[in-house]
């Protein structure tokens, strides 16, 4: 058997037990949808396959993009012109490639690639926590995962699950000094959401600070220890690497090329320096630094019985994901996990996008799970574990039948 397929097969063996317990809460929150889904006459695949953004991916694979942006008339009954220049080309390639080389329709394609994406995710997530902390938080980080009150998401034809499968292996890759893979597969998430640029920011923060500690010992000079080494882990591992210099000067250069080129092609389709901008504001997107959503929190605050579920839900994940925001700090959780988080909520807090999709922005930001897994980890009782987990998978899945055929919005 080839070394690296034995390699792979222990690494499959060793996030085993992530994999299967990420994938019992998602079945049970899955299942859940479809007993709803029958008892109302709604079926739940349909749902999971054509809910809101879902639709627009599904639509792109199959008739492909716009032109141009809409006719200043377009919208004016209903105050609404979008274009589905907004969504980023990687998962309705995929879609389009599936549907190609299996009977499948475009609907059925999405969600299979969906749900692969999002085991691909835990076995990142599971790979980046059990580096940081140890396999017992890898675990119980994969399961967090899949029980978080919006993991509905990860079982929908969604980007949520691609894009955090693709930065979870792209931030291992980094931690693991795999620099052009790491460029490579952010890349790749920069073809997959405009998030990605918290990601990009990640990857290329720590390609430079490796780059200029390789350059300063190839000269022979001793790198000086400091906050940096702590966030990087032990000297010998991090400082003491002799790795040349231009691999993590070249991921770097890789690690934005899928962003900025979906960027540059839809300002070149509208014929505008500005264009995947024009096109979001069409969404009544832009980022206006938190001004909508410190408005949004505190007319909650004012009138809490008037609040919708949702929003109540999405002002409580918005203070948690600043909290544990803060606990990754205060714990040096290595410097890209920082970066890629706190550039998410940054972007979640900052958009001007509708309230209840705040939330979804938040998901794929996972090492904000790991002081919470490695928490879990300490606990002594695998009973009280096991019961924490369970109450949340469920709550979750309760939480996704409202938000897929209760809640009015996109969740």
């Amino acid at each position: 058997m080839p070394a690296r397929l034995r390699r792979l097969r222990a690494a499959a063996r060793e996030a085993a037990p992530a994999l299967l317990g990420f994938a019992a809460v998602r079945v049970i929150g899955v299942a859940v949808l479809f007993s709803w889904g029958h008892r109302s006459g709604r079926p739940a695949a349909e749902r999971m396959a054509t809910l809101w953004d879902a639709q627009q991916y599904t639509e792109v694979a199959a008739a492909g993009y716009d032109h141009g942006l809409p006719s200043p008339g377009a919208g004016a009954h209903t105050g609404d012109a979008y274009s589905n220049l907004a969504f980023f080309p990687l998962y309705p390639a995929l879609i389009r490639l599936v549907r190609a080389v299996t009977p499948l329709g475009f609907p059925s394609a999405a969600l299979l690639i969906a749900w692969v994406a999002s085991l691909a995710a835990a076995w990142g997530i599971f790979a980046v926590a059990a580096w940081c902390h140890g396999r017992r938080t890898g675990v119980l980080a994969a399961v967090v995962w899949g029980a978080l009150p919006h993991a509905v998401v990860e079982s929908l034809a969604y980007t949520e699950a691609l894009f955090t499968a693709l930065a979870a292996w792209s931030l291992y890759a980094v931690l693991t000094r795999r620099w052009i893979r790491a460029g490579a597969l952010c890349s790749l998430a920069g073809l997959t959401r405009p998030t990605a640029v918290a990601l990009v920011a990640a990857v290329v923060a720590a390609a430079v600070t490796a780059a200029v500690a390789a350059s300063v010992r190839a000269r022979g000079r001793r790198v000086a220890p400091g906050p940096t080494e702590e966030w990087w882990g032990s000297a010998e591992g991090w400082w003491g690497s002799t790795e040349e210099w231009w691999r993590p000067c070249l991921g770097a250069a890789i690690a934005p090329l899928g962003w900025l080129g979906f960027i540059a092609w839809v300002g070149a389709r509208v014929d505008r320096w500005d264009g995947y901008f024009a096109v979001q504001r069409l969404w009544h997107s832009r980022f206006d630094g938190g001004v909508s959503t410190a408005r949004e929190l505190w007319h909650i605050c004012l009138h809490p019985a008037s609040a919708p579920l949702a929003t109540v839900v999405v002002a409580l994940v918005l203070c948690a994901g600043a909290f544990l925001c803060a606990l990754t700090v205060a714990h040096r959780q290595p410097l890209p996990l920082v970066v890629y988080s706190l550039g998410l909520l940054v972007i979640a807090v900052g958009d001007s996008a509708f309230f209840g999709v705040r939330a979804r922005f938040l998901l794929p930001a996972f090492p904000l799970l790991l002081p919470l897994a490695a928490g879990l980890a300490r606990v002594r009782s695998g009973g009280v574990r096991l019961t924490l987990l369970s109450t949340a998978a469920a709550l979750s899945a309760l939480y996704g039948v409202y938000l897929v055929f209760v809640d009015i919005h996109a969740p």
